[in-house]
C-alpha cells in the first residue's frame, strides 16, 4: 500500500511538474502546498521524538532491572 501511495504521488508531482513548465501552475499555490507539507513534516517529527523519547524511558528501566537483576546473581554465586 506505502508503494502505491508514492508511486501516485510521485506521478501527481510529475503531472504538476509539467503543468508548472506549460505556466499552468501559480507560485502561490505551490507554497501553500510546501507549507502544508512542512506542517504534516513538523508533526511527524514531533510524533518520532515523543516516541523515541518513550523507547529510551524503556531502555533505562531495562537497564535498572538488569543491574538489579545482576545484584541477584551475584548473590547468589556467595
Amino acid at each position: 500500500m506505502v508503494e502505491f501511495i508514492k508511486k501516485m504521488m510521485d506521478w501527481a508531482l510529475e503531472k504538476e511538474e509539467e503543468a508548472a513548465k506549460e505556466c499552468h501552475v501559480s507560485p502561490k499555490e505551490v507554497d501553500e502546498q510546501i507549507a502544508k507539507v512542512e506542517e504534516k513534516k513538523e508533526a511527524l517529527q514531533k510524533k518520532c521524538k515523543e516516541e523515541l523519547d518513550e523507547i529510551q524511558k524503556i531502555i533505562e528501566r531495562l537497564e535498572k532491572i538488569k543491574e538489579e537483576s545482576l545484584k541477584c546473581s551475584t548473590q547468589k554465586d556467595k
